[in-house]
C-alpha cells in the first residue's frame, strides 16, 4: 500500500506541474533562466571566493573568466525577461535569414534545372516562422512549455487511471504483471 501512494502522489505532482505549466508558461520560461543564471553564478562566484581565501596564497592567477561566469549569471537571475526576449529575436532572424537564404539557392537553381513549386514551401515556411518569432517573440517562447504541460498533465492522469484499474484487478487476485 505504501507505494501506492507513493505512486499516487507522484501522478499528483505530474498534474499539478502540468497545470501550472499550461496556466503559466511565461513564469516557467523566466525561472528557467534563473535558473540557468544561478549555474554560472553560483560556481563563477565559489571559484572568485576560493582564489581570495587561498589562491593568493599560493600564486593562482586571477580568476576572471569566473568573474564573467558570475557576472553574467547575476545579469541573467536579475534580468531574465531582457534574456529570453533576445534570445527569441536572435532565433527569429536566423529563422528569416536561412528562408531567404534557401529561396534563393532554390531561384539560383532554376537557371540549370527545373525546381517545381515544391520545394519553395519549405524555406517559405520556415521565413514565416522567422517572422512570427519577431513579431511575437514571448509567445513562441512559450509554447514548448505548454505541450510540456499538457504532456505531464496527461501523463499523470493516465498514471492515475492505470494505478486505478491494475490495483483492482490485483485486489481480486488476477495478476497484471505491472509493479505499482
Amino acid at each position: 500500500m505504501k507505494t501506492m501512494n507513493q505512486s499516487i502522489v507522484r501522478c499528483i505532482c505530474f498534474i499539478l506541474v502540468g497545470v501550472l505549466l499550461v496556466a503559466w508558461p511565461e513564469a516557467a520560461i523566466l525561472y528557467l533562466v534563473i535558473a540557468i543564471g544561478a549555474m554560472f553564478l553560483i560556481p563563477g562566484l565559489f571559484s572568485v571566493i576560493t582564489y581570495l581565501l587561498r589562491g593568493r596564497k599560493i600564486g593562482m592567477p586571477f580568476p576572471l573568466v569566473s568573474v564573467g561566469s558570475a557576472l553574467f549569471g547575476f545579469c541573467l537571475m536579475v534580468m531574465p525577461a531582457f534574456f529570453v526576449s533576445i534570445l527569441m529575436y536572435v532565433l527569429g532572424v536566423i529563422l528569416v535569414f536561412a528562408g531567404i537564404s534557401q529561396i534563393a539557392s532554390l531561384l539560383s537553381a532554376r537557371s540549370h534545372a527545373v525546381v517545381s513549386f515544391g520545394y519553395y514551401v519549405i524555406p517559405v515556411l520556415i521565413l514565416l516562422a522567422g517572422l512570427v518569432v519577431l513579431a511575437n517573440p514571448f509567445a513562441v517562447a512559450t509554447i514548448p512549455f505548454i505541450i510540456l504541460g499538457v504532456s505531464s498533465t496527461a501523463y499523470g492522469i493516465a498514471e492515475l487511471i492505470n494505478l486505478y484499474k491494475f490495483r483492482k484487478k490485483e485486489e481480486r487476485g488476477v495478476s497484471t504483471g505491472v509493479v505499482i
